[in-house]
Formats: C-alpha cells, structure tokens, sequence
C-alpha cells in the first residue's frame, strides 16, 4: 500500500509532550475518557459532548497537530480514541501498522469537491487543463471518483476506494493530474490552477464555500464519514458507549448545523441516535 500522508484539516492545537509522569491510560472499568482529535469542528464536537456526557463519566479532549499522532495513541492505549478520520483512512493505518482500529461512530460528512478559478460549470473546462488532486491515496481515490461520477474521465470497472490517476481509462479532455499536499490544494487554487479538489473548511480560509465549487460529491457518500474510533477491544466498553451517546446527542447536532448556511458539513447521524 502506499504511504499515507496527512488526510486534511488545516494544522491545528500542537500536542504537548507526554512524559511517563503525566500519560494518560485508559481501562474499561474507569470513567474518564480521553478522545484525541485535531481541527474544526471536531475539536468543538468533543468539547460539546463533554459537556453533555451523562455521569459517572467525563470526558477531555487531547489536542494535536498531524494525522498520525491520533491513531498511534489511540492504538497505543495514550488515549481512549480519537475523533479525526474517516473509516478508509483508519484502515489504511490498521494495515500499515498491524493496528486494530475500528469506527463506532459516524459524525459528519464533509461536502468536498471542485473549485476553479478559471470556469464557471464543468461545461467550461477546456482540453488538456491542470487538475489538482491530494496526493494521500484516500482522498486521491476520492477525486477521482467525483470526477468519474461526472463523466470527466472514465475508470476501469470495478475501481473502488483505492482509485488512482494509473486506474483512468478515458480521459476525453486530457486533464493534467497534479498530486498536491491535501494542506497546499487552496495555495494550488490561488495559484491559478484550473480545477482544484477542496475540503470545504480549508478552502473557507479563502472566503470559499461549497456553493463555490464547480464540481460537489454525491450527498450520500457516508463511507466518507468522520468517525469515532477506538480499538475493537474497547467498542463495546461502557465508557466508549457513554462516549458514543455524547457524541450523537442533540447539542452535537446542533453544532454541525451551525454550519448550514455555508454547507460545508453533513451530520451523518440523528441526533439521539448512536451507531447500533
């Protein structure tokens, strides 16, 4: 498998350095639980659900600062799990690292897509224009696959989650596919780059919001969908199920819906109502 890279989120709170002193452990039998995580809105989401988390428990966000740092403590016990990936990136780190991550529970879809600064439909794009797609395996699949489902190009049958520029068959209008760092993709797009594949609350950085894209992905994509994980020994614990209550309550889903006048996320969940 390739490497992974960072998956998105602009770089956010800077973990600080855990000593032996001061590791925070977790057991199924106590009632603190720990949930890294590492930009909005999920950082938000974990404070909010603390608020909320029914007692005996608590619960305390561990901010940091890369798409590694989450899964490695959370595999690593530092942490009770961690809100920050979708499922296919979190088996991508399960078969990399030997790991036994799982998801348990979904909380929003992010409503990625195109944005160009040089055209105003699809109907425009020119032959031969530069397309800019992140460079992680995980969201390159997913370009492609947006780009696919508008007919833009054509991949071979049967390509699924792991879509590759190496997987197009027809490509009618020639795009020029260019891998960028997922945190350069908006710089890509100043740039002047024709066709740029944007999460929404990067590109919002630049006053962008999803009705801006050219291009959006399809509403239903909830494979795509940020999610609690935890390591499977610890899915069915009291504490993770506490956590999962919380996290799906309605104060939860009032946050992401905060966010509706821009569309940047889809709850994936209802509110009162965790994953089975």
């Amino acid at each position: 498998m390739k490497k992974l890279y960072p998956l998105f989120f602009v770089m956010a709170l800077f973990l600080a350095a855990c000593g032996n002193d001061d590791k925070t452990t977790s057991s199924e039998d106590d009632t603190h639980i720990v949930i890294a995580s590492q930009s909005e809105p999920l950082t938000t989401m974990v404070e909010v659900a603390a608020e909320v988390i029914e007692e005996p428990y608590t619960m305390e966000l561990l901010p940091v600062n890369d798409n590694i740092q989450y899964n490695e403590a959370t595999f690593n016990d530092e942490v009770d799990g961690s809100l920050a990936q979708h499922e296919l990136y979190m088996e991508g780190f399960n078969e990399e690292a030997g790991a036994d991550l799982v998801a348990i529970q979904p909380a929003y879809i992010s409503n990625v897509g195109f944005y160009s600064p040089v055209y105003e439909s699809i109907d425009e794009i020119e032959s031969g224009a530069e397309v800019a797609i992140p460079s992680d395996p995980p969201n390159e699949a997913r370009a492609l696959l947006i780009l696919d489902s508008a007919g833009l190009i054509t991949l071979a049958e049967d390509t699924g989650i792991d879509a590759a520029v190496s997987d197009i068959v027809e490509n009618p209008k020639n795009l020029q596919f260019t891998p960028v760092d997922l945190f350069n993709l908006t710089a890509a797009y100043e740039d002047g780059v024709e066709l740029v594949f944007e999460h929404p609350n990067l590109i919002a950085n630049i006053g962008l919001y999803p009705k801006d894209a050219i291009l959006l992905e399809d509403e239903d994509e909830k494979r795509f969908a940020f999610q609690l994980v935890t390591r499977e020994g610890k899915a069915d614990s009291p504490k993770m199920q506490a956590a999962k209550r919380a996290l799906a309550s309605q104060e939860v889903y009032d946050l992401l819906m905060e966010e509706a006048e821009h569309e940047m996320f889809t709850p994936a969940f209802e509110p009162g109502q965790p994953a089975e």
